[in-house]
């Protein structure tokens, strides 16, 4: 496999991984604010869509023709990272598999060293290249993949991609509790080193 073959499948593994975080939950609870700054599951799914289709569109020379009016000088603040109630799960979903079936054209049309701008970057670092795009954009899913992480288990308890993910421990609820029982217990004491 090569390099770009790579980057490319860590960069779809991250976005299913994302999307399947809005599994088996309702409206309120994809839409909902889990924390003070507002982040929610179909926020989070709706912004790496849009940022994806601004670097593997924009950036490298193939805008994709789509309105995306949540990007515009005149839409809330911020209204990439949520859903008004007027925008359904459906249409974001659909904008997402939208976003990546153009940025896997993007990719399958070009290659690594194809040349791109990035137009809202500083002087200075706005020449990139696919490689470096792949790369960020494989980083900024990631990192918001693991927001939809904690966010999905606030709401539901569920871990990671779901029962038959490899990479979380088989713990009942009791098991769970144990655990983080003792991570407390680790915490409290050496709060009270430090305090000592």
């Amino acid at each position: 496999m090569d390099e770009k073959e790579t980057l490319q499948r860590y960069l779809s593994k991250q976005r299913a991984d994302l999307l399947g975080k809005l599994d088996g939950l309702g409206e309120y609870d994809i839409r909902r604010p889990l924390v003070p700054s507002g982040t929610n599951l179909l926020g989070l799914v709706k912004h790496v869509a849009s940022v994806q289709l601004g670097y593997l569109g924009e950036v490298m020379g193939r805008p994709a023709g789509r309105d995306v009016p949540w990007l515009s000088d005149t839409s809330e603040p911020e209204a990439d990272l949520w859903a008004t109630a007027d925008e359904t799960k459906e249409a974001v979903v659909e904008f997402a598999h939208y976003s990546a079936t153009h940025a896997d054209a993007t990719v399958a049309a070009l290659d690594l060293d194809s040349p791109g701008l990035v137009p809202w970057w500083p002087e200075g670092r706005r020449d990139v290249t696919l490689h470096s795009i792949l790369v960020h954009l494989c980083v900024e899913t990631a990192r918001h993949a693991g927001h939809a992480d904690l966010l999905r288990e606030l709401v539901d308890g569920r871990l990671g991609n779901g029962a038959s993910d490899p990479n979380v421990p088989e713990r009942d609820g009791a098991g769970w509790r144990s655990h983080h029982d003792r991570v407390e217990a680790a915490a409290l004491a050496a709060s009270g080193r430090a305090s000592g």
